[in-house]
């Protein structure tokens, strides 16, 4: 069966969430602590407070808020999602790593991108550095580390068949990347599924207002990809940050 075209994109810093490319906040911030719970599927990764205030510890996952403002529409091809969040420290959601595995219950340690994937990864990253280069922004560093944490995403969505900013556990990628032991002060998510190649899920992110707000975001200055090939797939996830 053929998927649904869907995308989705949100943005948050100190005032609370945010549509990326459209305005308007939630003034509710999300829960600090607690167990997590499973965004809908219409709706992408919250923001969180600092994992280096005194009542959050790193690594804590956040209750996610069911009402927070989210984009939606239609993707060309197979679907997408967006989602970034900034912080004067870093804070803790899901994991690809086994530290954060074990906390949550959640996915296997990310294995690299190899073959196929590989190469689409670094080809995503080329066509992002376009965009920028076209938009007035600078290239974006590939970061191993976020590599680890866009991979495992992408892996994990085609395991366990779902397809959010949040794993079945509630977890968004502030956490995943955190996991990696990367430090950020500022971070955005794309996600989709379904695009044979680069060229077609850059076209698809780039029509997406919240999707084309990461990518030509200027104050991110990293970035890594993971992608997952196979029936169903592909699963294409970006990560983007700005270090602490």
């Amino acid at each position: 069966m053929a998927l649904e075209p869907q995308i989705a994109a949100e943005a948050g810093d100190h005032d609370g969430i945010q549509v990326p490319g459209a305005g308007g906040f939630d003034p509710t911030p999300a829960a600090a602590g607690g167990s997590p719970t499973a965004t809908d599927a219409a709706h992408a990764a919250p923001v969180t407070p600092s994992a280096t205030a005194a009542t959050t510890a790193a690594a804590t996952p956040s209750a996610t808020d069911p009402a927070k403002p989210t984009a939606t529409g239609s993707s060309p091809a197979g679907s997408a999602k967006a989602s970034s969040g900034a912080s004067a420290g870093a804070t803790a959601k899901a994991s690809a790593s086994t530290t954060a595995s074990a906390r949550a219950g959640g996915p296997a340690p990310a294995t690299a991108a190899s073959g196929t994937a590989a190469q689409y990864a670094q080809q995503v990253v080329d066509l992002v550095n376009a965009q920028r280069a076209q938009n007035g922004c600078g290239p974006l560093t590939a970061e191993p580390r976020l590599a680890t944490a866009a991979q495992g995403h992408s892996e994990d969505m085609a395991a366990r068949n779902y397809f959010d900013h949040a794993s079945p556990e509630g977890y968004h990628a502030d956490h995943r990347i955190e996991a990696t032991g990367y430090r950020w002060s500022a971070w955005g998510e794309n996600i989709a599924r379904g695009q044979q190649d680069p060229a077609a899920v850059m076209d698809a992110w780039m029509n997406s207002p919240g999707h084309r707000a990461n990518i030509l975001n200027c104050s991110f200055k990293q970035i890594g990809v993971g992608v997952k090939t196979g029936s169903g797939g592909p699963w294409w996830t970006q990560v983007f940050a700005s270090p602490s």
